[in-house]
């Protein structure tokens, strides 16, 4: 009995380690098939590629591919073969490649409702484009060179689809359906490629007459989880072909998108001189000044042909854009302009407050002689009554100091508006004379009239320097008459009055700062 069951584990040991040795032989047959391990020179092939985002213009092409059939390029992919029944599809490279060895990445997905689906895709590297309705999965059969057949449909139900073989053809042979080409393929996998959570990825690499296919089967999102399908070496394949993809359906349709298909040639190390490095930058200057002096001469050209036209021209332009000496006017000008309206302002507003200073002063002056017995002074002609102080009710000596303190602080106000008019008068007139003296500073007759500019901002300036000294004026005489007031015993103002006033003057001198403060600000931005 023991003798029995060492025979029938024996075969079972031996089965495990074929295996084992097989998918050790895998392993290291795919970790040496990438060329650039051996010093092989990879270049990216892009007029036999593409990929997403922008796979199809906005015409519908695909640049450097041709496509037809039931094809569907869009931005992200293309729909070689859609779900429905009896649709065949193709895209190919518009031209044949100029280089022996290559290596080709193709990211798709088969997708459909059912659990079994049809046809299939193919990759074709042919010496001529097949048809775009063709009997072999889209494409013509008898062809000239390799196709790589993902086949989902099982045809001669062995049970081995969805199935992956490469054959090569030398234009003689009729592709067998019936077997699923069993009896003409090269070498081949079982690997299902349908309905995956990711997009299944195939890298086809043909060098030193060596093929290989790996595989991704699209379980994992990791790009390079690859593994060996075939590889075959001693395979002849015809030189300067076309690449291409194509898909069918039958009775049972699913989708067949492809979304990437990058193309890298592969060169023996020393075989390819890379192209000497330019320097773009150096070669965009000298195009440009090429281009410039181009532009001066056809100028130079249509103006000797058109004098008229070209200096009509000339003063439309400069109509359109102004020189920096008017920028620098016109700003100057606006800031001046800002300056005189804030200085209109400022007068009204103190013509206000000494107004109501002067019925002040008047309120003093009658309670003061209301106090002192005398008779009370007449109001002017046309003049409206002023109105009588209320009994108890007087000022203080401190109160007439505050008063008459907070006039000087006025007119202190006053004269350094009037030193700030000064002040801008003079830089406008150095400004003049620079004008006149620089000898770049000629304005253009189509542009601002520096003299008449000039003038009116000295008239304005005039005009505001004559209503500050009449407001100063005014000033003096109340400040006169307080001062030679004499001191009251009584109160003849109220607290309340005292106070508006008091917050009034401390109001303009308030302002006054901001408007200061503003004027300097502008005037180290214009000068």
């Amino acid at each position: 009995m023991p003798a029995t069951g060492s025979k029938l584990l024996l075969p079972t040991i031996c089965k495990f380690l074929a295996i084992f040795c097989i998918i050790i032989t895998q392993n290291n047959v795919a970790g040496n098939v990438n060329p650039t391990a051996i010093g092989v020179h990879r270049r990216f092939e892009y007029k036999y590629s593409f990929k997403p985002p922008y796979l199809a213009q906005k015409d519908g092409t695909v640049p450097f591919w041709e496509y037809g059939g039931n094809a569907i390029a869009s931005a992200e992919s293309v729909r070689v073969a859609p779900s429905l029944r009896s649709q065949k599809g193709a895209i190919w490279t518009k031209s044949q490649t100029n280089f022996d060895w290559w290596d080709v990445e193709i990211v798709f997905r088969v997708t459909g409702r059912g659990r079994i689906g049809a046809d299939g895709l193919a990759f074709w590297y042919t010496t001529e484009k097949g048809d775009y309705n063709g009997a072999v999965f889209g494409s013509s059969d008898r062809w000239n060179g390799l196709a790589i057949i993902f086949d989902s449909f099982d045809n001669d139900n062995k049970h081995n689809n969805p199935y992956i073989s490469a054959v090569v053809n030398d234009g003689t042979k009729q592709y067998d359906h019936t077997n699923d080409g069993a009896t003409q393929l090269l070498s081949g996998c079982l690997r299902d490629f349908r309905n995956k959570p990711f997009p299944t990825r195939a890298r086809i690499e043909y060098y030193n007459n060596v093929l290989t296919v790996l595989i991704h089967n699209g379980m994992t999102n990791n790009n390079d989880d690859y593994e060996l399908c075939l590889r075959a070496d001693g395979v002849q394949l015809p030189k300067n072909g076309y690449f291409g993809v194509s898909a069918a359906t039958g009775g049972l349709a699913d989708d067949h998108d492809v979304f990437h298909f990058l193309t890298t040639s592969l060169h023996a190390a020393g075989q390819v001189q890379e192209p000497p490095k330019v320097d773009n930058q150096e070669k965009l200057t000298q195009e440009y000044q090429e281009y410039q002096d181009k532009l001066e001469k056809q100028k130079q050209e249509y103006k000797k042909e058109h004098p008229d036209e070209a200096h009509k021209d000339d003063e439309e332009w400069e109509e359109f854009y102004e020189s920096t000496n008017q920028r620098e006017l016109r700003q100057i000008w606006e800031g001046h302009r800002q300056i005189a309206e804030h200085l209109r302002e400022l007068s009204r507003k103190v013509d206000e407050i000494i107004g109501r200073q002067e019925n002040t002063l008047s309120l003093v002056s009658r309670g003061l002689a209301a106090n002192a017995g005398q008779a009370l002074p007449p109001s002017a002609a046309g003049q409206a009554a002023l109105p009588q102080l209320p009994a108890g009710v007087g000022v203080t000596r401190q109160d007439v100091d505050l008063l008459v303190a907070n006039q000087n602080i006025l007119l202190t106000t006053i004269r350094e508006i009037r030193q700030l008019a000064g002040d801008i008068n003079v830089r406008t007139d150095n400004i003049q004379i620079n004008q006149k003296n620089a000898p770049t500073a000629q304005i253009q007759s189509t542009g601002y009239d520096v003299q008449a500019l000039i003038t009116e901002m000295r008239d304005g300036m005039n005009q505001v320097k004559q209503g500050i000294s009449h407001v100063g004026q005014r000033l003096g005489m109340p400040q006169a008459s307080a001062q030679t007031a004499s001191c009251p015993t009584g109160s003849c103002v109220g607290v309340t009055l005292f106070l508006s006033v008091t917050v009034v003057q401390l109001l303009l001198v308030f302002i006054y700062n901001i408007f200061k403060n503003r004027s300097e600000a502008q005037a180290k931005k214009f000068y």
